[in-house]
């Protein structure tokens, strides 16, 4: 296993809406376990390819069950309750922001030995999945942010 080189805002892959996978080969699993590795070195409880440099539809999850990889995810069902929390993103360093997201998802993937399984999460472990799902579409976390959400929470806040 190798530490990969994590890829900061203004990388044309970090927009850019990654590839399906279509076989699960030792490409891929190797890319599963260097990303869990630099997922660890950095303090992450998330990580999507193309934040390595890979435009394929592959992200790691800090899950109840511990660090797992997961392939071609797809939210199938989103919970009506959304909820705002601070999400921070390990290539955007040092900017933290409160993020509307859904608090319950229902997630259709493949896991780590190319078996096809669905998923429910909630709380940290949903918002983590909307973060890396997001990833592969090309979208960062900061895209999500508007002022207008941050007044509002300023103001719930003051009462």
């Amino acid at each position: 296993m190798a530490a990969l080189i994590i890829k900061k805002l203004g990388e044309p892959v970090l927009k850019t809406k990654a590839e399906t996978v279509i076989e699960l080969n030792q490409e891929i699993k190797k890319l599963i376990q260097d990303m869990k590795e630099t997922m660890l070195e950095n303090d992450g409880v998330g990580l999507a390819s193309p934040q390595v440099g890979v435009s394929k539809r592959v992200i790691i999850v800090q899950t109840g069950e511990g660090i797992q990889g997961f392939i071609n995810p797809k939210i199938i069902k989103q919970g009506k309750e959304k909820t705002f929390d601070e999400e921070g993103c390990l290539s955007v360093p040092g900017l933290r922001l409160k993020i509307k997201r859904s608090k319950n998802i229902e997630v259709e993937t493949w896991d780590e030995n190319g078996r096809e399984i669905k998923i429910k999460a909630e709380g940290i472990v949903a918002r983590t999945f909307q973060h890396e799902i997001d990833h592969l579409d090309g979208i960062l976390f900061s895209d999500r942010f508007n002022k207008f959400s941050l007044v509002l929470q300023r103001i719930k806040n003051f009462f």
